[in-house]
């Protein structure tokens, strides 16, 4: 007797007629020291729309960054995590209209691509019926296995200063509060280093002396961020990962001694080029921009520099849902 395979259950498709925006800020993983578990969410936007359309037809429009270079179709990074993240909740889409307006810089270390599959899988999830939703953790659990660690994708969901580790194949994260007088500054270079060349520059192994260093310094910076700004320029010294990618951005690496050869907190904002800065005040902050515009008229003539006074983004990706 003959048996037959039953067709796979088609997914319920999402309600047409909807809409939901989503902003997101910029992240800086490491922060020196916190390799791969430590990020600062950044008051630097970006803002997803999607809508539910009766057709099946998606339509992409992306302004900002990436707008001359970025696919506007199925291919795109937000499209692949939306599609993802519907297939995790047991839905799919029809049509889709997404409006994606970018101000975080790509390929500059400051979670451009995090920020963007944090924006999709939050859009997913709420476009699909309420009692079907997920919460953060559930968000943060699918953005991290999608971007392979979740020192980015954490302070986008959550805001703030994230702490994150996993156990096993589960990712978790917290958050502390920045404490007020911590001003961040970036200084983004006009050219991009990929975090997979920069991460190919890393040794397999590090020593136990340089472990033992990195995990006191650590320790102290989330001391410094949340209490003591004082501890700021000790906090950001980094035994395991800047040293090593150096040779890949130089200009940036150059800045970075600079800065802290006179007293500052300087490093590599996540895989670079961008320079993070974490002033303690506003009298530091002048200083620090003085500085950088000094340093880099001088000695990088030929690199643009974007240098952004920030503030910590305390409310991570913030969603807003229109039902028809």
């Amino acid at each position: 007797m003959e048996t037959t395979t039953p067709a796979p259950a088609v997914l319920p498709l999402i309600e047409a007629g909807q809409r939901v925006t989503v902003r997101v800020p910029a992240t800086s993983a490491n922060l020196g020291p916190g390799y791969d578990s430590l990020g600062l969410a950044l008051a630097l936007h970006d803002t997803l729309t999607v809508e539910s359309l009766e057709t099946d037809e998606l339509e992409f429009e992306l302004s900002g960054e990436g707008a001359d270079s970025l696919p506007r179709d199925a291919s795109h990074l937000v499209v692949r995590a939306m599609e993802a993240a519907f297939s995790r909740l047991g839905y799919r889409h029809g049509g889709l209209r997404i409006t994606a307006t970018n101000v975080n810089p790509h390929g500059r270390g400051l979670g451009s691509s995090a920020s963007a599959v944090v924006a999709a899988v939050s859009a997913a999830n709420a476009l699909v019926p309420a009692a079907m939703q997920r919460g953060r953790e559930w968000i943060l659990q699918l953005t991290s296995e999608m971007e392979g660690h979740p020192d980015n994708v954490a302070p986008a969901i959550y805001g703030g200063l994230a702490l994150s580790w996993q156990d096993s194949d589960q990712y978790r994260s917290t958050c502390a509060t920045v404490a007020a007088p911590v001003i961040p500054i970036v200084a983004v270079p006009d050219f991009e280093l990929s975090t997979e060349a920069a991460r190919a520059l890393l040794p397999a192994s590090v020593g136990h002396h340089a472990a033992a260093m990195n995990s006191g310094r650590a320790a102290l910076l989330i001391h410094a961020l949340t209490q003591k700004p004082e501890f700021l320029l000790a906090g950001t010294e980094d035994y395991l990962h800047q040293s090593y990618r150096a040779e890949a951005m130089r200009p940036s690496a150059a800045l970075i001694r600079a800065l802290r050869g006179a007293g500052h907190a300087a490093v590599v904002s996540g895989a670079g080029p961008t320079v993070l800065v974490l002033a303690n005040g506003e009298g530091e902050a002048a200083d620090i921009l003085a500085q950088i515009e000094a340093f880099t008229a001088a000695n990088t003539p030929d690199i643009g520099w974007r240098v952004l006074k920030l503030a910590v983004d305390v409310e991570g990706a913030k969603v807003e849902l229109h039902r028809r």
